[in-house]
This record gives C-alpha cells, sequence and structure tokens, in this order.
C-alpha cells in the first residue's frame, strides 16, 4: 500500500549521497537482520548517514529535550563506560566489524546492548556516525577558513563559535569530549596522544572537496593541525551538562 514514489524518493537520495561519498569500504556481504533493517530503513531512517538536523528531528519524540544526537552522547558514555580513555590505541584501533555493524542495527533501533566489552568497537561506530554525516561536522562553507587558521588558536576558536548552532555544540562536545583522553595520565594507557588523536578525527570533521592528491596531502595536515589546536585551546566548560 507504499507509493512507488515514495521507494524512489529514498532510493535516489541514497544514490546521490553514494555519488557523494564513494562506496564504503571494508564492508562484507550483508547479512540477513541488516537486509530486513535496509528494507524498512524508508519508513524508519538510520542516524547513520543523515543530516544533524534531521536526527535531533528523529529523536524529537523520544528525547523531546535533548540539545545533542542522542547517539552521539551514547556512544560518548559507551566508550568511557568500558574504560576506552585507559584502552590503548583507543580510536586508531579498529573494532571487530561484525560487532560494530550488529552495535550499529541496535543504536538504529535506540538501544546500547549490554554485555558490550570491546571499547574499540562503540569507539569504532562513533566515528563512522562522525564520517557517515550528510554534511561534514564542520560545513564545507567552512573549510577554507579552518585550513587557513590552522596554527593560529584565536581564529581557529572563532571559526568554531561562528558555525550553526547544531554544529558548533556537536563538535564543542566531541572536542570536550577528546579532552578527557589528553590527559597525561590516559595518554600513558593509550598511546593516543593530542597529535595521534587529531589525525584520527580530523577526517571524521572535515571533508576535503578536490580531487587533486597534491591539495588533498597539503591539506590533511592542515585538517590535523585545526583539529589539534582546537583540543588543546577550545575552552569547552559551557558543555558542562549538556545533553
Amino acid at each position: 500500500g507504499v507509493a512507488i514514489s515514495t521507494y524512489a524518493k529514498y532510493c535516489y537520495n541514497k544514490l546521490q549521497k553514494a555519488a557523494l561519498t564513494g562506496a564504503k569500504k571494508g564492508l562484507k556481504k550483508p547479512n540477513i537482520e541488516e537486509i530486513r533493517h535496509a528494507k524498512n530503513a524508508v519508513f524508519n531512517p538510520s542516524m547513520f548517514g543523515s543530516s544533524l538536523q534531521d536526527i535531533i528531528a528523529m529523536q524529537k519524540e523520544r528525547y523531546p529535550d535533548r540539545q545533542l544526537p542522542w547517539v552521539q552522547t551514547r556512544l560518548s558514555e559507551e566508550v568511557l563506560a568500558l574504560n576506552g580513555d585507559q584502552t590503548e590505541g583507543i580510536f586508531r584501533v579498529p573494532g571487530d566489524i561484525d560487532e560494530v555493524n550488529a552495535l550499529k542495527l541496535q543504536v538504529d533501533q535506540w538501544k546500547i546492548p549490554t554485555g558490550l566489552e570491546d571499547p574499540h568497537v562503540p569507539a569504532s561506530l562513533l566515528k563512522l556516525w562522525y564520517r557517515e554525516l550528510e554534511e561534514p561536522l564542520i560545513p564545507h562553507e567552512f573549510y577554507e577558513q579552518c585550513i587557513t587558521h590552522y596554527e593560529n588558536p584565536e581564529a581557529a576558536i572563532a571559526v568554531v563559535h561562528s558555525l550553526p548552532r547544531i554544529n558548533k555544540m556537536v563538535l564543542c562536545y566531541l572536542i570536550r569530549f577528546l579532552q578527557v583522553f589528553v590527559q597525561p595520565a590516559n595518554v600513558a594507557v593509550t598511546k593516543m596522544d593530542v597529535n595521534n588523536l587529531a589525525m584520527v578525527m580530523a577526517p571524521n570533521c572535515l571533508r576535503c572537496q578536490s580531487d587533486d592528491p597534491r591539495i588533498i596531502f597539503e591539506n590533511t595536515r592542515k585538517e590535523m593541525s585545526f583539529i589539534r589546536v582546537l583540543i588543546q585551546h577550545l575552552d569547552t566548560s559551557f558543555m558542562e551538562g549538556i545533553l
């Protein structure tokens, strides 16, 4: 009883995203549960690959007072609950792909299963959520400012405060979260200092739109430096208690 145009519009939007972002790497043939989930996705949109505005709209009924995406805060909390801040290679070592995919299906049903043991699993899914946002966390129109001010803390922080409110809130939550991991006592165990964290997180926040390998290579260093400057200098105390 569903109009074909409903499916057509959904498929068209998915194809447009795929054309922009390319094929997903490292994924195996989908299992039955994933296929069943995909069939229902037109009626139950995923929190992965959507815009921040759409994600907030999706959670409005369940969490009307939340200012941040539930998926972001819940996965972040799970990483810390599993002692991710005391786990070597956190955010660098990938979680088991089958476990990550299984967790993704659960999260899209607004569940975090009990019994998770490996912090690399929610950490990998959290990175995937940032990376798959329909529009990058730092929107394209701010990209040039970021790579221009990659060594200037004051100018870099000014860019953050000029972002649309939802992007600013989500980015500041992420930076506050990463600031936990750069505490010396944690770095001693994780081996993930501010440079390593910036290296693994920058591609999930900024997307270079150039096809020129030289520009991409040069900008990668600037993207990392921009995120490192934020981790080191951005005052995120105003995010205390905000969900």
